[in-house]
């Protein structure tokens, strides 16, 4: 069995990345946050620091690539296994956000099975790399998933990361595991797993119900409870004792990242990207919604670390090293 941690544009970079494996355990490897397919022409690799091999080290990755266009995306493929030395590659035609599909990228592209095929086509016979897929069951409708798994079929696809929701529902209500259980039936290729995976009780259900998955993808659920991968490879029962441990265990990785972030980007980011993660981060430490209200309406960086100080008291020495970090 094997644990990925997905792609969270904007979160899951190589520093977080790195942070995360040096405090938890569980992850097997991860696929990045994408970035744009380019023509060759106007690809500089030199700027793609969260690809670079010197800040991989820690955890295998596969670098995600987002486009529509069937010659920029096996150009990119091309000149970052030729520069970089990656072997695997995975397209991202699931992602839901608004801003994205409506350009036709991301799961915009689920309903045009013949631009999909064409870059499948493109890259599985041009590079010599593994390529992959991150897909919903659809834009619209499951159909349209269903079209791309036929379309696909004949082509050497490396695995299919299946989220079982449509493209219009974002990331509202349920996982529809009835039609994901019909896309399971319909490939051949392996599937990776994503989607909705909060607990272990969840992740039992899903593996009894799909055994024939060994690859299981945690996202929002890793960022609400950092332990999850390790829960589910140890399937344990958490003492009092043990939560104490892993209370401490977590503020050192925050501990770790923040010092990261506050030198990287500055107080702005910081103040930023500490708000995204507490949404996440709250439901481990089991903030009440007026709680988490009151950390998210900090003003300033030192306000919020500030706030999480008077929650938690292993947080202070964070704000006392933060003279030392500018």
């Amino acid at each position: 069995m094997k644990l990925w941690l997905a792609p969270l544009h904007g979160i899951t970079y190589y520093n977080f990345r790195n942070c995360f494996i040096k405090h938890f355990q569980g992850i097997d490897c991860a696929i990045t946050p994408f970035i744009p397919a380019l023509p060759k022409e106007r690809l500089n690799s030199k700027k793609l620091h969260d690809l670079l091999p010197e800040n991989n080290t820690t955890l295998p990755v596969i670098p995600q690539i987002m486009g529509n266009i069937p010659n920029d995306i096996k150009e990119t493929v091309i000149v970052l296994h030729e520069t970089f030395g990656y072997k695997q590659f995975n397209w991202n035609i699931g992602c839901p956000m608004h801003q994205i599909a409506r350009k036709k990228r991301g799961c915009g592209v689920m309903p045009f099975p013949n631009l999909i095929e064409e870059t499948v086509n493109a890259v599985c016979g041009y590079s010599p790399a593994l390529f992959s897929l991150k897909m919903r069951l659809g834009m619209h409708t499951p159909k349209e998933g269903l079209e791309v798994l036929q379309r696909v079929a004949p082509y050497p696809i490396d695995f299919l990361c299946i989220h079982p929701r449509l493209g219009v529902q974002q990331y509202e209500g349920t996982v529809d595991l009835d039609n994901f259980e019909t896309f399971y039936q319909s490939t051949y290729h392996k599937i990776v797993y994503s989607g909705d995976i909060y607990d272990v009780d969840f992740f039992m259900t899903l593996q009894q119900r799909f055994p024939k998955i060994e690859d299981w993808m945690l996202g929002r659920g890793i960022l609400q409870n950092p332990f999850l991968a390790e829960d589910i490879v140890r399937t344990l029962c958490e003492t009092p004792q043990e939560r104490t441990q892993r209370q401490q265990i977590f503020m050192n990785f925050y501990h770790d990242y923040s010092k990261i972030i506050l030198n990287l980007f500055g107080e702005k980011i910081a103040l930023s990207t500490s708000k995204e993660l507490w949404r996440y981060f709250a439901v481990f430490w089991k903030l009440s919604a007026g709680e988490l209200q009151e950390l998210l309406r900090a003003k300033d960086y030192e306000e919020f670390m500030g706030r999480v100080s008077a929650y938690y008291v292993l947080l202070p020495l964070i704000l006392s090293e933060k003279s030392n970090i500018k």
